[in-house]
């Protein structure tokens, strides 16, 4: 989208990141938002928001998730998607929860990969703060390095992601 924040993009009169946020809040009891800008407008929707880890700024979604896992509970897990999907299926965390089980990390498949669509245990902080010290950036090489799981989904819509203005306004005409 031109270099703009997508997250804060209009479609309908709410930010895609408020559709994200109304998808996920039945699934979730916290709702937290990983941001490398604009930290107050995201603050604004009423979530903490949550900074890249030091040394790790703009280093793509993996230093957003291991950001994730570092302000959850060792009992908890890390359900995440990016800003710019706003049909998210409403049982993506219990399908992620099934197949992220017995790893500690699954991720959504549909007719493609979609690993930003994940459930993460905290016991892979170390794994993944290694993989981004390391340089490495590519979050599906990442996540199939470790023991995984896939949630199957059918409707590969629901996982479509908005990254021009014209798919934001076929979306809302």
């Amino acid at each position: 989208m031109g270099g703009v924040d997508k997250g804060l993009q209009l479609l309908g009169d709410q930010p895609l990141v408020a559709h994200v946020i109304a998808r996920l809040a039945p699934q979730a009891r916290v709702l937290r938002i990983s941001a490398n800008r604009n930290l107050d407008a995201y603050a604004a929707l009423g979530h903490e928001v949550l900074a890249d880890p030091a040394g790790l700024e703009f280093a793509g979604p993996l230093a957003g998730m291991l950001a994730g896992l570092h302000a959850i509970p060792d009992d908890a897990w890390l359900l995440t998607a990016p800003c710019d999907c706003p049909r998210l299926p409403l049982d993506l965390a219990e399908r992620l929860l099934e197949a992220a089980r017995p790893h500690g990390l699954a991720f959504a498949q549909a007719a493609r990969e979609h690993p930003t669509h994940a459930l993460l245990h905290p016991r892979l902080r170390g794994p993944l703060a290694a993989h981004l010290q390391a340089g490495a950036r590519a979050v599906l090489g990442w996540m199939r390095s470790q023991p995984h799981g896939v949630a199957r989904f059918d409707d590969e819509v629901a996982f479509a992601n908005l990254n021009h203005p014209a798919d934001l306004a076929q979306l809302h005409g």
